[in-house]
């Protein structure tokens, strides 16, 4: 059995100059005493509660890694074998767990290395160094490949697709790395990250990559697909899933007109604008497109000529009732996942290499989905709808 904790002689210690924490310090012993301790109760709640009889079957050696450097522990065993120790599992060597769990979670929050250093210093009295840090972040790249390569469901009623930008190192210096979202709404009508996928630069090639991974991972249909307006895009999209609806954010194409306007014009402009997108329906729509261009074609004839040749992708929502209308007709839920993204990255001028910023892209992802666990607002009536407009091609995934 473990010696009793001296307190006037760890005092004494502590006087003398001996340290506190690690493996010589005063409080290895306490450390050891209080483990060995909890691991006898819990074995003796065990053996109160079996249903066979059993006892007490000795004491096992076993080295642990604490906070407080190595100690060995007599570990208590049953003679029926049937004890699980919950505090130090059979084969577990480290009490580290905790302290992996809280720099996980730190990291997941947009912590640099050298923050998370310092907190587990200030919180535990343990250093830690940054390659150590990197090593335990490092295990979420697995979790991260796991995740990108699952299988996804057959249907999804909405889908949206966009690229957020990134600078990460290769070959000695820093290059551009797009990073592609594609945002899934389920058949429950919960918001679901699909995936996650690297490239040099943003391009319709890429994305047809892209929809043929989501392809082979089991989707089968999408009913609507809300995209920016990249060139090519709608035709990547069509060319895996030709029954797909394809609509242009409105939101993006508003912001690429208002570059091309005059900053005195803007407020004037967005009057005029606003009776286009926000028409009732489509024919509305298209006279006051007529209208805008009646006051502003001689001014900004690059704007103009921009809606006139995306209105087919642009113009899709005004087929479709309020409910949808308002799930379409902008990328703003995929956004908000990017803002989340921008909220963990804003100090990271760079990353080291393509895991890095993946993996704490991946933890930002767990971390937003924790909020999506009720469906969108209105959606039984929506989903009705759906199955109204595309007739028949929602049965399979309704089970109809």
């Amino acid at each position: 059995m473990t010696e009793k904790f001296d307190f006037e002689q760890a005092l004494k210690a502590i006087q003398s100059g001996q340290s506190i924490s690690g493996q010589e310090g005063v409080l290895a012993p306490l450390v050891k005493q209080l483990t060995e301790a909890a691991l006898e109760a819990e074995l003796d709640s065990h053996l109160a509660d079996d249903v066979v009889p059993n006892r007490k079957n000795g004491r096992s050696r076993k080295t642990i890694k604490t906070g407080e450097g190595k100690i060995d522990l007599a570990t208590p065993r049953d003679r029926a074998g049937t004890f699980e120790p919950q505090l130090i599992k059979k084969h577990q060597c480290s009490v580290s767990d905790e302290i992996e769990a809280k720099i996980l979670s730190m990291y997941g929050r947009g912590l640099s290395y050298s923050d998370i250093s310092e907190h587990v210093q200030e919180i535990y009295g343990i250093s830690v160094s940054t390659a150590a840090i990197s090593a335990i972040t490092d295990k979420i790249v697995d979790a991260v490949k796991r995740w990108q390569q699952r299988p996804l469901d057959s249907h999804y009623p909405f889908v949206w697709l966009d690229a957020i930008h990134y600078k990460v190192r290769a070959q000695g210096h820093y290059e551009t790395r797009a990073v592609y979202t594609v945002l899934g709404l389920n058949m429950e009508g919960k918001k679901e990250v699909l995936g996650l996928y690297l490239s040099e630069s943003e391009g319709a090639n890429f994305w047809l990559g892209v929809l043929t991974d989501l392809q082979n991972r089991g989707v089968k249909d999408v009913l609507i697909a809300s995209v920016d307006g990249l060139s090519g895009f709608p035709e990547a999209i069509q060319s895996i899933y030709p029954k797909t609806e394809v609509q242009l954010c409105v939101v993006h194409q508003i912001r690429n007109s208002l570059r091309y306007v005059g900053s005195k014009h803007h407020k004037a402009f967005m009057v005029d604008l606003k009776r286009v997108y926000q028409a009732l329906n489509k024919p509305a729509a298209e006279t006051a497109l007529d209208e805008l261009e009646q006051i502003w074609g001689d001014k900004y004839p690059i704007v103009i000529q921009s809606w006139r040749n995306k209105w087919d992708h642009l113009s899709v929502y005004f087929r479709y009732p309020e409910p949808i209308r308002k799930v379409i007709y902008t990328t703003n839920s995929i956004e908000a996942v990017h803002r989340q993204f921008r909220k963990l990255t804003k100090t990271k001028g760079g990353f080291p290499n393509d895991n890095s910023l993946l993996k704490l892209l991946y933890l930002g992802i767990q971390n937003a989905s924790k909020k999506w666990t009720m469906p969108i607002h209105n959606w039984n009536l929506t989903l009705s709808q759906l199955a109204i407009f595309f007739d028949g091609r929602l049965d399979e995934a309704l089970d109809l």
